[in-house]
């Protein structure tokens, strides 16, 4: 398959050909989380960075380093063809509060459906009909779901979807909206993850679930691609990304891994992991020099990352260990007010997790942890219209008023 030279297990080190296995290594059961393997001798032979100048603005751009290389425009119509290529803000305003003076905001909320999980999203359903699927499904607290509809939706290809029954409304919208089978779950992220393995198992659908399938973390991936090649190949010094299952930041892991082995970077951007406090599994296993966690019930109003079983755990720490980057855990309190500095000082619009990546970074400052003159990219993975509630409890409600001047006198005496 192009490039590709196999799947790794990230556990056990086995590693097997594309056609041996479709998501776990055996050994492992559906522990057994693969990694792409590349051949970069080859890849650099036949393509540089040189070669995108022409090439669209969108994930498939990257179409060497991905695990797709048959994929042609005809193929991508619609929503699949417009993901990624989101913009990269110089956040000079959020910079001057903090002391920094290079801090970058990439908005992912950009994207099609909303998140950065339209990049795995899109990979899932190149690969659906590659493996002649008739359904797709997934697990999700919204996100996910929301992109695998949107992505599966312009193509034809129907979806089943689990997402526990807190799932914010608007993300529920979108998921019918785009005519998925959605399935509320009575219960936890965790529970409608298990749910869905079990029931791809028993109708044959293709599963999209988060680490249990090795192609999402390729499509995450392009995330690192775009902020370094945004930043004319200059590799920033830390990358801030909020965690909940692990798999965007060891897919951000993965795409630097890449570039860092063609040559097209000079160094490892330390990645910092940031979890709400009332889910912070990785951050405990983190801070104990371990690989084990202790899962746990989370309790946080970012639904994208209250997860109390993270799929992608081995990914996710060895990502923050290998690039000497840290995790934190932020307060309800401190997302909220990171959603507020965002949209006023950047003006972007974030759901609570997507501002929790900043809500990090401004913890990190004020410990001392981030130096001023260091190159940062706080990545926000998800849109503040996804969790319309969230932003109101952010910000308090707006004022009524009569509909009159002397009302309009009453309320705003004075503008600076």
């Amino acid at each position: 398959m192009g490039y590709i030279l196999g799947l790794r297990c990230v556990l056990c080190g086995e590693e097997y050909n594309t056609n041996q296995v479709t998501y776990v290594c055996p050994k492992h059961g559906d522990e057994g989380i693969l990694d792409v393997v590349y051949d970069y001798a080859a890849i650099g032979r036949a393509f540089s960075r040189n070669d995108l100048a022409n090439k669209p603005p969108n994930i498939w751009r990257y179409q060497t380093l991905l695990p797709i290389p048959d994929v042609s425009i005809d193929d991508t119509t619609g929503a699949l063809w417009s993901v990624g290529w989101t913009p990269l803000y110089h956040a000079e305003r959020l910079g001057r509060d903090l002391g920094l003076a290079h801090l970058y905001v990439k908005d992912d909320g950009r994207n099609p459906t909303a998140s950065l999980k339209d990049r795995a999203s899109a990979v899932a359903v190149i690969k659906a009909r590659e493996a002649g699927a008739e359904v797709a499904t997934t697990a999700s607290s919204g996100n996910a779901a929301s992109a695998l509809a949107g992505m599966a939706a312009s193509t034809g290809l129907p979806t089943v979807i689990f997402v526990p029954e807190t799932a914010p409304q608007a993300k529920v919208a979108q998921l019918l909206i785009f005519g998925a089978r959605v399935l509320l779950v009575q219960g936890t992220y965790d529970q409608a993850f298990d749910l869905c393995l079990a029931a791809s198992k028993e109708y044959g659908w293709y599963c999209r679930n988060t680490a249990y399938n090795p192609y999402m973390s390729e499509g995450k991936k392009t995330a690192a691609y775009e902020i370094c090649e945004q930043l004319n190949w200059r590799a920033p010094d830390r990358i801030f990304v909020s965690v909940g299952d692990g798999c965007i930041i060891g897919g951000l892991w993965k795409g630097l891994r890449d570039l860092a082995a063609l040559g097209w970077i000079d160094r490892m951007p330390k990645l910092m992991g940031v979890q709400a406090a009332g889910s912070a599994v990785l951050v405990e296993a983190w801070r104990r020099g371990t690989e084990e966690i202790t899962p746990i019930v989370p309790q946080t109003i970012a639904d994208s990352i209250s997860v109390g079983i993270p799929r992608d755990r081995i990914k996710a720490l060895r990502a923050v260990r290998e690039t000497g980057g840290a995790y934190l855990a932020v307060t309800d309190e401190e997302i909220l007010d990171a959603m507020r500095l965002l949209a006023r000082g950047a003006g972007v619009f974030a759901e609570p997790a997507g501002a929790t990546a900043y809500a990090g970074l401004v913890q990190a400052e004020h410990a001392g942890q981030v130096d001023s003159g260091e190159r940062v990219v706080v990545l926000v993975t998800g849109n503040g219209l996804k969790d319309v509630a969230s932003a109101i409890k952010a910000t308090g409600q707006a004022q009524r008023i009569a509909p009159t001047m002397d009302a309009v006198r009453a309320a705003v005496p004075k503008m600076p």
